[in-house]
């Protein structure tokens, strides 16, 4: 190892990622062709932020260890690259890998498995599902890929061949992790058979494993709780208005926030939206956590988020909007200076007040939808462990959380200076373009008959939330009003639920 490339992940270590790319950079110029440099470069680039840069020297490495894996018959580092190139969601250069992989050693059980990951992401049902079989044939006593198998079938419509793999593995795992996995998984697809008595048994069990789970244990979950907290009792009017927007009207147009809670139907609205060619759509992209950080550290890390905000003078506010926009070019190129920017982080709720005091001169979409909807999808979706869907693993602490957010949202809406428009995603189900309209009209867009078929350019795309594969479908209705399949489960939250229920008019008339 060069002392260039030492110098570098020392600096990882030491978790300085801008010191860590300029000894990587110098790595590269010192050998262009070296895969490890190549890699460490660009993702020392993607921690950074820098995304769209980094993924082109990961793919570029990648060429590198392709030819390598070739000549020596190893393919472990091709795996290795594969899965950093998913972790960044670029599951397109991780399947050129992966074909490669699985050609060089067929008996690469990782490398299908990987593989079979990839096609799905990109809507390739049938091809995930062979690939998946391939990395099942050569470990077949394998629990996480019977789970993976199971779920490819469900998707695929095999839903009894799914259910006896899931069984299976209840059967034979003795893993919390994988006994969790196929308690969920078994609970969708009993949902799917309309077997709603014994979909709860499931999903109740599979909270009593999730707490036994590490990676759930290490979460903090008072953080988001103690944000919202904080965020109440410190944002109001004089705060949220101490900015103007005239004060920006130079600089690049605001960008667009469309939030809500999980599960709503912000992935349908950003997908909808997104077929209009003037908006460039971020899904996802934390860059509000990023600019909450950054925020962190010019304040010392001292203070909440609202005092922080008063201590700061017009200047520090266009860093933080600089901050923001060099972030956003660094993931998504110079298009962000020619379209309309719609950053969709649906979990951005939480930092609305901040999203009000930075970019006053943004617009805000809320979609809303039946509290009692989004709890149950909540409780049966599998997520990535995070501080916030922590609080998705239990019944009533789904209800509760749901209720902590939507409490703030409730409460800080009417003090807000910025332009917001709120719709219900039933609406959007039933009613589709005298929903939508108004939200185009709001933007200052002109209303375009293709967004009806968004679907179809979301099957072509990697979406980030788990409902990427329901959004690439033509609008259903079965979505609504499930919660009516488990009515009697809701007796136990009905109180929690109840007030977001009467706000948001889910009481006045059936779905």
């Amino acid at each position: 190892m060069n002392d260039y490339l030492s110098r570098g992940q020392a600096a990882i270590q030491a978790r300085n990622t801008e010191e860590a790319i300029k000894w990587f950079e110098l790595a590269v110029k010192e050998d262009p062709k070296d895969a490890q440099s190549l890699a460490c470069f660009g993702q020392a680039q993607c921690w950074h932020g820098r995304i769209k840069d980094g993924l082109a020297y990961l793919r570029l490495a990648g060429r590198f260890l392709e030819k390598k894996a070739k000549k020596k018959r190893d393919t472990k580092e091709l795996v290795m690259l594969a899965e950093q190139l998913q972790f960044w969601n670029d599951y397109e250069g991780s399947l050129d890998l992966l074909k490669s992989t699985v050609q060089i050693k067929p008996n690469e059980v990782r490398g299908f498995q990987l593989l079979s990951l990839a096609y799905s992401r990109l809507n390739q049902g049938r091809d995930a599902l062979t690939a998946g079989k391939r990395a099942l044939k050569l470990a077949p006593e394998n629990m996480v890929l019977n789970i993976l198998l199971a779920t490819l079938e469900a998707a695929e419509g095999r839903v009894d061949s799914a259910k006896i793999r899931l069984e299976k593995v209840l059967r034979a795992s003795f893993s919390a992790e994988e006994k969790y996995r196929a308690h969920k998984e078994l609970a969708k697809l009993l949902d799917k058979e309309g077997l709603y008595d014994q979909v709860f048994e499931h999903l109740h069990v599979a909270a009593g494993f999730a707490k036994r789970l590490p990676e759930i244990n290490k979460q903090n979950e008072l953080l988001v709780p103690n944000m919202l907290a904080a965020n109440k009792a410190g944002f109001d009017r004089e705060l949220l208005g101490r900015w103007s927007v005239d004060e920006f009207k130079q600089e690049l147009r605001a960008p667009v926030f469309l939030m809500g809670f999980m599960r709503s139907g912000t992935t349908l609205s950003q997908e909808v939206i997104g077929t209009h060619g003037d908006i460039l759509v971020a899904d996802e992209p934390d860059l509000i956590v990023a600019l909450r950080n950054e925020l962190n550290r010019i304040s010392g890390y001292q203070g909440t988020t609202p005092e922080q905000l008063k201590a700061l003078d017009l200047s520090a506010i266009k860093e933080l909007r600089a901050f923001y926009w060099r972030r956003a070019q660094g993931r998504f190129g110079d298009d962000i200076g020619s379209k309309m920017f719609l950053d969709k982080t649906t979990m951005n709720t939480i930092d609305i007040g901040l999203i009000n005091c930075v970019f006053p001169d943004a617009k805000v979409i809320f979609v809303t939808r039946d509290p009692r909807d989004i709890c149950l999808s909540c409780f049966m979706q599998v997520m990535t462990p995070t501080p916030a869907t922590v609080h998705l693993l239990d019944w009533r602490s789904t209800a509760e959380f749901y209720a902590a957010v939507m409490d703030w949202w409730i409460s800080i809406k009417q003090s807000l200076t910025l332009e917001w428009i709120e719709f219900r995603y039933e609406d959007a189900v039933l009613q589709f373009e005298a929903t939508f309209r108004p939200v185009f009209d709001f933007l200052g867009l002109s209303w375009e008959e293709k967004a009806i078929e968004f679907h179809k350019n979301a099957s072509k795309k990697i979406i980030v939330s788990p409902s990427f594969n329901q959004v690439s479908k033509p609008l259903y209705q079965s979505s609504l009003a499930r919660w009516k399949n488990y009515e009697s489960e809701f007796d136990s939250i009905i109180d929690v639920l109840d007030p977001y229920i009467k706000a948001f008019h889910y009481d006045l008339r059936q779905e």
